[in-house]
């Protein structure tokens, strides 16, 4: 599987890949995160956990699982950690601590090493005797979040053996001794970025009712407020008094994100005043590839984190 890599990274990094999972052959590793669709860390890890498995190590992928409150908890921790003022209110707390402690005690935890990603399943490690090596992934903008939010964290954040996040910006006090900064990165073998003939391209648009008549602007985000969507609909108004053209957002809502259908409410809202705006919320990876084959213009308007994959 590995080797089909090889004329997007070369020999030299294939060789080098090779050579260092010669030493951790049989390694167990265990990734955590809190859902399996929507948004880029589940996209890595579909890819990723396969890769290192053809390499010899010994990967999993476990899934802490949430309630509402428990998301609507998380999710202003991920917000704030990226900046908004907000904090988690009423019993949030609590109930996040909780679901932590629960997979904790109960999930099958049996590994060398734990990587833990983003604050959703940040705790667990501190619900558990430590005996594995812990990892934290950071994948979101951690440059200046908020103070409260980021104390409340970081003693969790410093039990770990070690942290990574996505960019050199993201370095701060606060977090382990040893860190690493490793982009985000795609699977050129994934649909959403396999080739496509023009063929195939025209046919999986027409499946949406999506005609190639006008320039087409495409940005494809979860609906999310620091992909900007409102911003998008602002640029394209402007855009589209100087050329005739289309605009095509393409998002889902992850299943760990319960603002997605109050952004996606707003979008819909204020898209419904504008002509040639399509709003597409299926999940469909081809879809994906297409769009970004026959756009004249991909947006992508995140005021904080993302980039990367899209």
């Amino acid at each position: 599987m590995i080797e089909k890599y090889l004329p997007y990274v070369g020999e030299k990094a294939i060789a080098e890949l090779v050579a260092l999972a010669r030493k951790l052959q049989g390694l167990r590793i265990l990734h955590v995160n809190s859902t399996y669709h929507g948004g880029g860390v589940a996209g890595m890890l579909r890819s990723l956990v396969p890769l290192m498995n053809d390499l010899g190590l010994e990967a999993h992928w476990a899934l802490l699982f949430g309630e509402p409150t428990f998301f609507s908890c998380t999710k202003k921790l991920h917000n704030a950690l990226q900046g908004e003022e907000v904090f988690p209110e009423g019993d949030e707390l609590s109930i996040y601590f909780q679901i932590n402690e629960f997979f904790a005690r109960y999930a099958p935890i049996d590994h060398h090493m734990v990587v833990i990603h983003d604050p959703q399943p940040l705790p667990v490690i501190s619900f558990r005797p430590k005996r594995e090596l812990w990892i934290w992934r950071c994948h979101i903008d951690i440059s200046s979040p908020n103070e409260r939010a980021w104390e409340l964290l970081v003693p969790y954040i410093l039990r770990y053996d070690a942290a990574v996040v996505s960019a050199k910006g993201f370095l701060r006090d606060g977090l382990p001794q040893r860190v690493s900064i490793i982009p985000p990165a795609i699977d050129p073998f994934s649909q959403i970025n396999r080739e496509m003939s023009p063929e195939e391209v025209e046919e999986k648009l027409a499946q949406y009712g999506i005609p190639l008549n006008k320039p087409l602007i495409v940005q494809v985000s979860r609906f999310d407020k620091w992909k900007d969507p409102l911003g998008v609909l602002e640029v394209f108004e402007r855009v589209r008094r100087e050329t005739d053209c289309r605009l095509v957002m393409l998002g889902n809502m992850a299943g760990d994100d319960p603002e997605g259908p109050e952004i996606f409410s707003q979008v819909r809202g204020t898209a419904k005043n504008l002509p040639d705006v399509h709003l597409v919320t299926e999940t469909d990876e081809l879809l994906v590839n297409a769009l970004q084959r026959a756009a004249a213009v991909v947006v992508q308007l995140s005021i904080r984190e993302g980039f990367g994959l899209t």
